[in-house]
């Protein structure tokens, strides 16, 4: 799945085009590595976003293509 669309599936961003633009400004990095927004995402891929001055990763525990809102956080887990 592209980056940008399992970042709005997963409702850590909640649009696709504010992801597509948080990537393009290189805020995004998949295990460490900047990203495009057309980057594939597998599971137990480590995302890096930097919100402000906080950084936030989030393990990737499984890829859907529709999820409802309560099923959400069950894509990903914090880390740290």
């Amino acid at each position: 799945m592209r980056l940008d669309k399992f970042l709005k599936v997963s409702r850590i961003i909640k649009r696709r085009t504010v992801a597509k633009e948080a990537c393009d400004k290189g805020i995004v990095t998949i295990n460490g590595k900047q990203a495009k927004s057309s980057s594939e995402v597998n599971t137990g891929d480590i995302l890096e976003i930097t919100f402000g001055e906080k950084v936030m990763k989030f393990k990737i525990t499984e890829i859907k293509e529709h999820v409802l809102k309560a099923e959400a956080k069950e894509m990903y887990e914090i880390v740290e």
